[in-house]
């Protein structure tokens, strides 16, 4: 695919429901899959399934495509990550909605569903920050219904994943707000209407910009449904021009201090505390 067909493809429209033998199916719901006859060893494999739509998406002809992962796949948190090999496309008359009975069998769903995104340039020093975090993190005990990721400079999968939206995304992030190197901060940012800001709401595909990844989310979906917090650390360097490895010593030690803070916050948001803006 060239850059042409992908900035196609980027520019259409997202889709949040499509209705399935007069069943709206949205982003987030389970499906039995009922591939075609006659289809590849993937379709053999998949079929009967139970799966939870990740998204809903349009080809060039307009035509709707539904893409989930599978419930049972020990790799599903990667398909949930957009990343390929477990992630799958099906047609719309390829799935087939859950019945009520079958709905009501299904285990409940966590009470907050939180999203910890990992976001900075692995080549800017201390933009890395939040890229190291959730390295970290990857080691550690993760609570049911917490998913951690690393976004990188991923900016359109950041923006489906708070359009799909889990309950609270926590962005981790270098972030200059004048203290001293290493101090972190807990920051719900004021998202109100950032559509109301000046400039399109568009994400650079080679670059990461949390507002601006924000604002086109909110543009896409209307209104979010995910709160936002940002987890900041105050950076030493981002580097020279020619770019720079790794961190800063005050900030390779703020990572250290970060993954408790980080599971700090999940559990009084699991909890049901929302909390305020702290300094450490």
């Amino acid at each position: 695919m060239n850059e042409w067909e992908f900035n196609v493809l980027e520019d259409r429209p997202t889709l949040m429901s499509v209705a399935i033998d007069g069943v709206e199916v949205r982003t987030g719901d389970r499906v039995r899959l009922r591939p075609r006859p006659g289809g590849d060893v993937f379709d053999l494999a998949l079929a009967d399934k139970i799966a939870t739509v990740e998204s809903i998406e349009q080809d060039y002809e307009g035509k709707s495509h539904v893409c989930v992962v599978v419930d049972d796949d020990p790799g599903r948190d990667i398909g949930l990550m957009r990343q390929p090999a477990h992630r799958f496309f099906f047609d719309a008359t390829e799935v087939e909605p859950l019945n009520e009975a079958e709905r009501a069998a299904m285990p409940a769903a966590t009470a907050t569903t939180i999203l910890i995104a990992g976001i900075g340039n692995i080549f800017l020093g201390d933009d890395a920050f939040g890229v190291e975090v959730v390295r970290k993190l990857a080691d550690r005990q993760i609570p049911s219904g917490v998913r951690v990721a690393d976004f990188g400079i991923r900016g359109f999968d950041l923006t489906y994943a708070l359009v799909d939206g889990a309950d609270v995304t926590i962005l981790v992030d270098a972030c200059p707000r004048g203290g001293s190197p290493g101090d972190l901060y807990v920051i719900e940012p004021d998202v109100s209407s950032p559509t109301n800001e000046a400039g399109p709401a568009t994400v650079d595909a080679h670059a990461m910009n949390p507002i601006a990844v924000i604002r086109a989310a909110q543009a896409m979906s209307g209104t979010l449904k995910t709160k936002i917090l940002l987890l900041a650390c105050e950076p030493l360097t981002l580097g020279p021009e020619e770019g720079q490895m790794g961190l800063s010593e005050p900030v390779a030690d703020a990572v250290e201090r970060a993954v408790p803070l980080l599971e700090s916050i999940v559990n009084r948001l699991l909890a049901g505390e929302w909390p305020l803006q702290t300094k450490s």
